[in-house]
């Protein structure tokens, strides 16, 4: 078995809908994990919610009902959202949980003990939305730099980690580790943020003014502050004080998908916290862009957000993963059209890849009797595609581990162009007329292991259409599908199976299916 690979999504504010924004994050992470584990990777992906700070809190209030209550309830939109659109994550955190407040305070009470944390006096701007303390040079006029919103004057005695103490050794590993934060640009950005002098962090919040968090086990007046509490999830979830050697395995490979509004928090806050805790760093934070509506991003208060289930429901959820995946960059921003939604649908996934299996299932059962023809005699013709296809295996893999997913798909689109060209170059309906079975079965087995091998390297952005198309073929998967990267899999004399469209060419019907 290869590295394991271990995947994160920022885990989710529980009052929050999800979004277009946090469905693309999450269906990224399956996508990837669902490639490593098709190259055999052992692979361990991390999604859940973030469920303490005021804003849960103040919501609770108003609805009248305990504050964990209030989460149980919210949680559910994610859970469900995540199923309803084939994310198979391995683990779904929740910051509730024992496991997590156990580790948080392990963590806490180490750094208090070896002085890396101090009570000091907390002075500056407060986002009550954002849970966030700002610099009055940080302010935009006069509101939060992040959503605009005011902004509140606090003073208090607060609870501090030593941040500015790592600000150095943060600039040398970045420096040292290109691969650490990504895109380049970003790193850029981080190395630009540190230029100015760090700060230390505040990490708590009375208990006066914030009782729902998880209580400093040195002071039980405060509770921890929510981006401290949060960031530890990784850990938890890997095994940290729970699972040595599984933590030992998966730490290392960690990458952490995040928005690239939260890029501060999780490329200064998070390495010198696991610095001063002793713990080795993730091995990259990637952030991706926003998915904007002409140039502005999603919100509320615009009224322009996306809600993804909808567009799921009216196109398939796999037609929405493919477009996500094929249309964005990773690390750009992408201006989200739903006419280019429908353009993905109607060009790459009906025309192409759907009516690829439509035309051999029918020419498999027109002039095969119904079953997987025994190839005879290959033409370099037959060669070629052969050889496409297993070419095409290695060359995704390594896309995708550079996280250039568009492009993979391209190239997977590509040889299905490809696939649909041998066949109309073959013309098995000319060789059938003339009397040619052999070869009209030749021209078929061909095609059809073409389409399996492809289509086997769509599985983890298409999962549910994917397997229809291997029903079709009659295929038999494997215990493991990378047992199925290999020439020659179709038995011939396995009877087909026919159905609907793939996907089909009246988005109404897409309704009905």
């Amino acid at each position: 078995m290869s590295e394991a690979f271990y995947v994160t999504t920022p885990i989710y504010y529980v009052n929050d809908e999800p979004h277009l924004g946090h469905a693309y994050t999450t269906i990224l992470a399956d996508v990837l994990a669902r490639y490593a584990r098709l190259r055999g990777a052992e692979t361990f992906f991390l999604t859940g919610t973030d469920e303490h700070g005021q804003k849960v809190q103040e919501a609770s209030q108003r609805r009248g009902i305990a504050p964990q209550a209030h989460a149980d309830e919210m949680v559910v939109r994610f859970q469900q959202a995540w199923k309803d659109l084939h994310v198979e994550h391995d683990d779904f955190i929740r910051t509730t949980q024992p496991r997590h407040v156990r580790v948080v305070k392990a963590i806490l009470q180490d750094l208090w003990d070896r002085g890396e944390i101090y009570l000091g006096s907390y002075e500056g701007w407060y986002c009550v939305p954002d849970e966030r303390f700002w610099t009055e040079k940080d302010l935009k006029e006069g509101n939060c730099p992040d959503c605009g919103r005011p902004v509140e004057q606090i003073v208090e005695p607060n609870y501090f980690f030593r941040m500015s103490a790592y600000q150095e050794w943060l600039i040398d590993y970045i420096t040292a580790h290109p691969g650490f934060i990504q895109p380049d640009y970003r790193r850029n950005e981080v190395l630009g943020f540190l230029r100015q002098p760090l700060g230390d962090l505040c990490i708590s919040r009375p208990v006066s003014r914030l009782s729902w968090g998880i209580p400093l086990p040195f002071d039980s007046n405060y509770v921890t502050y929510v981006w401290f509490d949060a960031l530890i999830n990784y850990v938890t979830a890997a095994g940290y004080l729970s699972d040595e050697d599984r933590f030992d395995r998966l730490w290392p490979q960690a990458l952490h998908l995040i928005g690239k509004d939260i890029l501060t928090t999780h490329c200064v806050y998070w390495p010198t916290m696991l610095r001063a805790a002793g713990l080795a760093q993730p091995k990259t934070v990637f952030a991706h862009g926003w998915w904007v509506i002409e140039g502005a991003k999603m919100s509320k208060s615009v009224g322009n957000v996306v809600k993804p289930l909808d567009l799921a429901q009216v196109y398939g959820v796999d037609a929405f993963r493919y477009f996500l995946m094929r249309d964005m960059t990773l690390g750009r921003d992408a201006d989200f059209d739903e006419s280019r939604l429908a353009h993905r649908y109607h060009g790459d996934l009906a025309n192409d890849l759907g009516n690829l299996l439509h035309r051999l299932i029918n020419m498999l059962g027109r002039y095969c009797k119904g079953r997987i023809p025994r190839p005879g005699e290959v033409t370099s013709d037959e060669s070629a595609l052969r050889e496409r296809c297993l070419v095409l295996v290695p060359q995704t893999f390594a896309q995708v581990q550079a996280l250039a997913l568009n492009e993979a798909l391209a190239q997977i689109m590509s040889v299905i162009g490809e696939i649909n060209r041998y066949i109309e170059q073959s013309a098995p309906w000319a060789q059938a007329k003339s009397g040619q079975l052999e070869r009209v079965g030749t021209i078929l087995y061909h095609a059809a292991e073409a389409l399996r091998l492809t289509s086997l390297l769509l599985q983890p952005v298409l999962p549910e259409r994917v397997a229809e198309i291997w029903h079709s073929l009659g295929w038999q998967t494997p215990d493991s599908l990378k047992d199925g990267l290999t020439w020659g899999q179709l038995e011939p004399g396995t009877p087909i199976v026919t159905g609907p469209p793939l996907f089909p060419r009246d988005i109404e019907r897409v309704l009905e299916t």
